[in-house]
């Protein structure tokens, strides 16, 4: 499962906060390339600092998450 990304609304024109929702168990230093790379791509892309770039991680259980009617944790 791909891991959804939801732009939320920045609070400021440079200032953006991104929500990252995917199932929990990825290793620490996967989670650290991702916000490294999701990082780069807004700076690269709205031409912001690092430092202004907010990533929340959210992990959600397969019991939580449900596609088409299903549980992923019933796949």
């Amino acid at each position: 499962m791909v891991p959804t990304v939801v732009f939320a609304q920045p609070r400021t024109s440079s200032m953006p906060s991104i929500r990252v929702d995917m199932f929990e168990g990825r290793t620490p230093e996967m989670k650290k390339q991702l916000v490294e790379a999701i990082t780069q791509a807004v700076v690269d892309t709205l031409q912001c600092s690092p430092e202004a770039v907010d990533i929340i991680l959210n992990e959600v259980s397969r019991s939580h998450w449900a596609t088409g009617g299903r549980l992923w944790s019933e796949r």
